[in-house]
C-alpha cells in the first residue's frame, strides 16, 4: 500500500481501514484471531479521533488493546467446546426421536438433513433417545 494514500487518509481512517482489512482476512482464513486485531485497530482509530495521539502512542495503544482483546476472548471461550467441525462427536449427549424403530439392535434418526444409523435396545419409532457414543459411523443410543 502506498504510504501517500495512508497519509492522505489520516490516522483515524488508516486505523479503520486496517481494521476492516484484518476482519476481512478473518473471513478468508477463519482462525478467530484476526477479528480481535481488527476490532483493536478500529477502536484505535476511534480513540485517535477523540484524543489525537502521536503515531508511537497509537501503535502502543493498538498493541495493548490487541493483546487484551485476544486474552479476554480466550478466557471467555475456555471450557467451551468448539462446536464447528465436531461431526458426530457433537451429537453425544443430545436427544432425538427415532425415525425408524430400533429392531435387532439398529434403527435410524434424522439430524437436520442427515440420517444416522443408531444402535441400542429395541424401541419403537418416535421413542425419545439420547446419543451416548459413536462406533464408526453408528451412533450408540439409550432411551431418554
Amino acid at each position: 500500500m502506498n504510504l501517500d494514500i495512508l497519509s492522505a487518509l489520516g490516522p483515524v481512517w488508516t486505523w479503520v481501514l486496517i481494521g476492516l482489512i484484518l476482519m476481512g482476512a478473518e473471513l478468508a482464513i477463519s482462525g478467530v484471531f484476526l477479528v480481535w486485531l481488527g476490532i483493536a485497530a478500529m477502536i484505535t482509530g476511534l480513540e485517535t479521533a477523540l484524543v489525537p495521539m502521536p503515531w508511537q502512542a497509537q501503535i502502543l495503544f493498538f498493541a495493548g488493546l490487541s493483546v487484551g482483546l485476544v486474552i479476554l476472548a480466550q478466557k471467555r471461550m475456555a471450557g467451551r467446546p468448539n462446536s464447528l467441525n465436531r461431526g458426530a462427536n457433537g451429537l453425544i449427549g443430545q436427544e432425538f426421536r427415532l425415525d425408524t424403530a430400533i429392531t435387532e439392535g439398529f434403527g435410524r434418526i434424522r439430524v437436520n438433513d442427515t440420517v444416522w444409523r443408531v444402535s441400542g435396545a429395541d424401541a419403537p419409532a418416535g421413542t425419545r433417545i439420547r446419543v451416548t457414543g459413536i462406533e464408526g459411523t453408528v451412533l450408540i443410543v439409550t432411551t431418554a
